[in-house]
């Protein structure tokens, strides 16, 4: 049981580290690399392996093979229309570029270290994502399923 004492001081920074979040929210979501610098999310293609993705017509059958794995790997942490553990999908393909979400998806946990908008999301949501040992291809069909979601109205 915590004493009187130790529960103020919990309270305290738990309550310290909430208003720090809640006030630099807004700045941290557009980028925080540099606090006076602003970037379009949608120009950080992220730190992996993927560095161009040529995004064609939709491709359904590619688009299904991504549903599976997203429902195997990603759905018990991701939905699309709320939070869940991490945040919700819905609009993600417009929020970011193809290749930030596949580096994301194939290479985590360099994201998580060094990717700033990775860094504030993490800051607001107080989780990282787990490496979920996806192949390239996978993360493709995610990709097309989440361009497929974010299609349909």
């Amino acid at each position: 049981m915590i004493s009187g004492k130790k529960y103020r001081i919990v309270f305290f920074v738990l309550a310290s580290l909430l208003l720090t979040i809640s006030c630099g929210k807004e700045k941290t979501l557009t980028m925080d690399m540099d606090e006076t610098e602003t970037v379009d999310p949608k120009l950080n293609k992220g730190i992996g392996p993927i560095k161009e993705v040529k995004l064609d017509a939709m491709n359904s059958a590619l688009a299904e093979r991504g549903k599976k794995v997203f429902e195997s790997k990603c759905a018990a942490c991701h939905k699309f229309e709320i939070r869940v553990v991490g945040p919700a999908l819905q609009g993600v393909t417009q929020r970011r570029s193809p290749e930030w979400i596949m580096n994301l998806i194939l290479n985590t946990n360099e994201m998580v270290e060094k990717d700033p908008i990775v860094k504030g999301m993490i800051a607001i949501y107080m989780t990282k994502m787990t490496l979920q040992d996806v192949k390239e291809e996978e993360a493709r069909g995610i990709l097309e399923y989440f361009r497929q979601k974010d299609s349909t109205p």
